[in-house]
């Protein structure tokens, strides 16, 4: 009987051991962390380049919006010590020091920050990479391409680059339940024609072309783009008149529906005589970021009101 008592303690300390051994090295912490030493770590950057992360960054600038918004939204904004001019979501974001512009930002003020690392994404200027490759700064480009899988791609390598991948796959999860919920909701549902106002007026006429990613949003917001069959962003008053869309689509922040509602020839469309014309917070789209998930869900609820009452 003795023996038998012996054997069951063994056997559940062995097992415990066991479970204990499982927990430290494959679950995460309260942090979101991995808990294992997974530095070096080698990245693959959007110009197809092996990014070596020796240590857990500690002062990071984001180059991009979409980019500020990730770090915030992994819970990682502490690490950041610099910012662009446009990175102004949350709202915590705009008492980060700024660098300048997404284009043309100060590598003055960027080397005084003395950052460990640099991530930047869309629009991002070829020549200010090899300025700050040449001041051996160490840069990060990810690169979304205009795709919802590549936005997912570019969160879960910045959880890579901070070991916070069960915080990233949970955000990638929450997006793509979002996007799923809006496609479930418009399966068989009519398509309007829809034009999304990007500028108007003496300069010309600009909207989302068939290569842009708000066209591919527009699409899974269940509307025809009556602009699909150009590519680039430039477009013409005659032909938005032509199609005469259902509705118009413009930002609540610039070219808004007031000014577009008087603006010359747009009287003549339908969709403005009418009342079809409808604002919407531009930067749930043009930010390729944790949002866009959210955008899309909007756009659907202007295209398609009746579903999401």
């Amino acid at each position: 009987m003795k023996n038998k008592i012996i054997k069951i303690i063994v056997s559940v300390l062995i097992i415990n051991m066991i479970m204990t051994g499982c927990n430290s090295l494959g679950q995460a912490d309260n942090t979101g962390n991995n808990n294992m030493d997974i530095y070096p770590l080698t990245i693959i950057d959007s110009y197809e380049n092996e990014v070596i992360i020796e240590e857990m960054p500690n002062r990071v600038i984001s180059i991009a919006p979409s980019i500020t918004e990730i770090i915030f939204n992994l819970g990682l904004e502490d690490k950041l010590v610099g910012r662009t001019d446009f990175c102004n979501f949350p709202l915590e974001a705009e008492s980060i020091e700024s660098i300048g512009s997404l284009t043309s930002p100060n590598i003055e003020k960027i080397i005084e920050l003395e950052p460990d690392l640099i991530i930047a994404s869309t629009h991002f200027q070829k020549e200010v990479y090899d300025k700050l490759s040449e001041l051996q700064i160490k840069l990060l480009v990810l690169d979304s391409k205009g795709s919802f899988d590549g936005v997912y791609m570019t969160i879960e390598k910045i959880g890579k680059v901070f070991n916070v991948n069960n915080k990233a796959l949970e955000l990638i999860r929450h997006m793509k339940s979002t996007v799923e919920e809006v496609l479930d909701k418009l399966k068989d549902e009519p398509k309007p024609t829809v034009y999304y106002v990007v500028g108007f007026g003496e300069y010309g006429d600009f909207t989302a072309g068939g290569d842009t990613f708000i066209n591919d949003m527009l699409e899974m917001a269940g509307a025809i783009n009556i602009a699909s069959e150009v590519t680039g962003w430039k477009y013409s008053l005659e032909r938005i008149i032509e199609q005469d869309p259902h509705m118009l689509i413009v930002s609540k922040y610039y070219n808004t529906k007031d000014e577009i509602m008087v603006a010359n020839g747009y009287s003549e469309l339908t969709a403005i005589k009418e009342g079809r014309v409808y604002e919407i917070d531009n930067n749930l789209l043009d930010r390729q970021g944790p949002r866009i998930a959210l955008g899309l869900k909007e756009l659907a609820k202007i295209v398609h009101p009746n579903l999401f009452e």
